[in-house]
C-alpha cells in the first residue's frame, strides 16, 4: 500500500556555513530580506522567500531523521537572470512543475485541489487510486504505471521525463530514487506522514502550492479545511454521552489499535469520544493479547477500523471470539474498507491525511448522529 509525510533562516545560514558540516551551505548573494512563510500546524517543511528565489526546507521526511534538505525553487523566467550554486542546495528546481511523479496516494488529492492533477505522468501500483479524475488520466494512457514503490521501474519513469519526483521513505535509503536522482531529475521527499495531528498532515496540501505558483489558491483551500474541522470538533464539545471506543483487530496473535498519541487518537479525542487506549503514549500502533483487549473493550460501545475486514461474517471466521464483544452483538462496528475506487483502492488511505474534518464528521455521526442529522458518512460504514 502506498503510502500508506525547518530550519529558519538564521539557522539555515549560521549552521550550514561550517565545512565541517555535510548539510549544504547558502548562497553568498541572498537577498537580505528574506521571510519564513510559517505554518499553523505542520512542522515537518518551511518555506522561506528570499524574493528572487524561494527556498523549501525538508526537517522530518521520515520518523527521527536528522537529515535536513533543503532545495531551491525558482521561476521558470528567473533561472537565467539570478546566480545560484547548485552545490549549495540539494536540487535547485523550477517552477511551477509542469511534470510530476508522486509515489503516495496521501499525495494525490492535493494535486486534485489545486486542479494540476494532469501534471502527474507516473506513479507506483495505480490500482491504488481512487480518484475518479486521475482514473481517467490512468485511462486514457497519461499517466504510467511504474511498479512498485519499492522498487520503481526507473526506465519507465524516465520516459516520462518529469520535473519533479516525489517520494516518501521509512529511513532514505532507496536505490531507485538515488538513481532517479543521478539521472538529473530531483527527488523531495514528502513527510505528511510523519506529522503528529490531523491538521498537521493536511496543511503538507502547502507543500505542493508552492511547487505549482498556487500559494493564494492554497491557502484559501487550507484554511476551509481547518475551519470546517474545527467547526465540528466544537460541534461534538459539549456532548454529554460519550460512547466508549475499541478500535483495531487481530493479526494472526497480535491485536494492533492506535495508541493514544496517534492522529486516531487525536481525531476521536476531538469527536469526544471515550477511546479506551487514550491515555497510552508511544509512536505508531500499540501491540496487545486478545485477552488483554478483551477484557477492556468486550463492552465498548463502538468499534471502528477492524483491519481490512469487510463483513462480520468475515471478522467472525477469523476469530470466534470476536463475536463476544458487545459492539458485534450490536453490529456497531464501522470500517473505511468498503468505500472504495472503482480498481479497490481504499478512498480513506487516499483523501482522509487531507480531508480530516470529512473524518471527524465521519467519526461525530457514528458516535453522536443527533448532532448531524442530514451529514452522510464519507468514508466509514457499518460491516454487515
Amino acid at each position: 500500500m502506498n503510502f500508506n509525510y525547518k530550519f529558519l533562516f538564521f539557522i539555515l545560514i549560521i549552521s550550514l556555513s561550517s565545512c565541517k558540516n555535510d548539510q549544504k551551505k547558502q548562497s553568498t548573494d541572498f537577498p537580505s530580506n528574506a521571510t519564513v512563510i510559517k505554518n499553523e500546524y505542520a512542522k515537518g517543511f518551511e518555506v522561506t522567500d528570499f524574493g528572487v528565489y524561494k527556498v523549501l526546507t525538508i526537517k522530518s521526511p521520515w520518523p527521527n531523521s536528522k537529515k535536513t534538505y533543503n532545495y531551491a525553487l525558482v521561476q521558470k523566467d528567473m533561472l537565467s537572470k539570478i546566480s545560484l550554486n547548485a552545490n549549495d542546495f540539494d536540487a535547485v528546481i523550477t517552477i511551477p512543475i509542469e511534470k510530476i511523479v508522486v509515489t503516495s496516494t496521501t499525495h494525490l488529492p492535493s494535486l486534485e485541489l489545486l486542479h494540476v492533477e494532469k501534471t502527474l505522468v507516473g506513479f507506483p501500483e495505480t490500482d491504488f487510486i481512487s480518484s475518479e479524475k486521475i482514473r481517467q488520466l490512468i485511462d486514457n494512457g497519461n499517466v504510467r504505471e511504474l511498479g512498485k514503490n519499492e522498487s520503481i521501474n526507473t526506465e519507465i519513469l524516465l520516459e516520462t521525463k518529469p520535473n519533479l519526483v516525489v517520494g516518501f521513505g521509512i529511513d532514505g535509503n532507496n536505490r531507485a530514487f538515488e538513481t532517479i536522482k543521478n539521472s538529473g531529475i530531483p527527488v523531495i521527499y514528502n513527510g505528511d506522514w510523519v506529522e503528529n495531528s490531523p491538521l498537521a498532515k493536511a496543511e503538507w496540501i502547502k507543500f505542493f502550492g508552492v511547487l505549482f505558483n498556487k500559494e493564494k489558491d492554497v491557502d484559501s483551500i487550507f484554511n476551509s479545511i481547518e475551519k470546517n474541522y474545527l467547526e465540528a470538533k466544537s460541534l461534538a464539545k459539549n456532548v454529554k454521552n460519550k460512547p466508549t471506543i475499541l478500535s483495531g483487530a487481530m493479526y494472526k496473535d497480535i491485536w494492533y489499535l492506535p495508541s493514544g498519541t496517534s492522529t486516531e487518537a487525536q481525531l476521536l479525542k476531538d469527536a469526544n469520544t471515550n477511546y479506551l487506549w487514550q491515555d497510552s503514549e508511544g509512536s505508531g500502533s500499540l501491540q496487545l493479547n486478545f485477552e488483554s483487549v478483551f477484557e477492556k473493550a468486550k463492552n465498548a460501545d463502538v468499534w471502528l477500523s477492524p483491519s481490512n475486514f469487510s463483513s462480520l461474517e468475515a471478522l467472525k471466521n477469523a476469530n470466534i471470539h470476536n463475536t463476544m464483544f458487545k459492539a458485534f452483538q450490536n453490529k456497531s462496528i464501522y470500517s473505511f474498507t468498503n468505500t472504495t475506487g472503482k480498481t479497490g483502492g481504499i478512498l480513506y488511505f487516499e483523501l482522509g491525511m487531507t480531508r480530516p474534518d470529512l473524518v471527524l464528521k465521519d467519526l461525530i455521526k457514528i458516535c453522536h448522529p443527533e448532532l448531524l442529522e442530514d451529514y452522510e458518512p464519507y468514508f466509514f460504514k457499518p460491516l454487515e
